[in-house]
């Protein structure tokens, strides 16, 4: 307490009521401040009032999502997209297996371009198949991520990144199976 102020208790009906004396020169008079339990009352209605504030602001406004899911998928575009490039475990088991069924195909006869083509040309494009799809989800997670507006630069970064990669990882893709980059050896006739 300050020294300008006296606090005295009384109990007029069994509760305590305090009342708060401030010492403000001659013929000052004594300001009763209440009794605890007024008090008591006063704060609880601040705390409910608060609290329907609280929950009507919670419904009125979204709740602010701390970005690590978009965050999380900004890594992950960019990932797809190196994939894209570099071939999958994926694509490589779909390629092993297109190998096989030309085998199994070609086995009975064939000319050498049929078998060319069987063994090695759907393997090709069995795994530049594979190869767009990840290119094609790296670009759809990155957009994504872009769409989200966002408030760190790196986020940012890494989701243009899944895009430019699974661009470029499409372009790839796009040339293997129409046979643009190298195309199917052929047989002297």
């Amino acid at each position: 307490m300050n020294p300008t102020e006296t606090k005295k208790t009384t109990e007029p009906t069994g509760a305590t009521a305090s009342t708060v004396v401030k010492d403000e020169g001659d013929g000052a008079a004594a300001e009763p401040v209440g009794t605890d339990a007024d008090a008591t009352s006063e704060a609880q209605a601040l705390d409910d009032e608060t609290e329907g504030a609280e929950t009507e602001d919670a419904e009125d406004t979204p709740r602010a999502s701390s970005g690590i899911a978009a965050a999380a998928a900004a890594v992950v575009a960019a990932g797809l997209g190196v994939v894209a490039l570099s071939g999958t475990w994926v694509g490589k088991v779909a390629a092993e297996r297109q190998t096989l069924i030309g085998q199994i195909k070609t086995s009975q006869g064939g000319t050498p371009a049929q078998q060319i083509a069987a063994v090695y040309g759907d393997a090709w494009h069995t795994t530049a198949l594979v190869n767009g799809v990840f290119a094609l989800l790296a670009l759809i997670v990155g957009v994504a991520v872009l769409a989200v507006p966002q408030k760190a630069g790196w986020v940012r970064a890494f989701a243009v990144a899944g895009v430019a990669l699974g661009v470029l990882g499409m372009i790839v893709s796009a040339g293997m199976y129409f046979d643009l980059l190298l195309s199917l050896p052929t047989t002297g006739s």
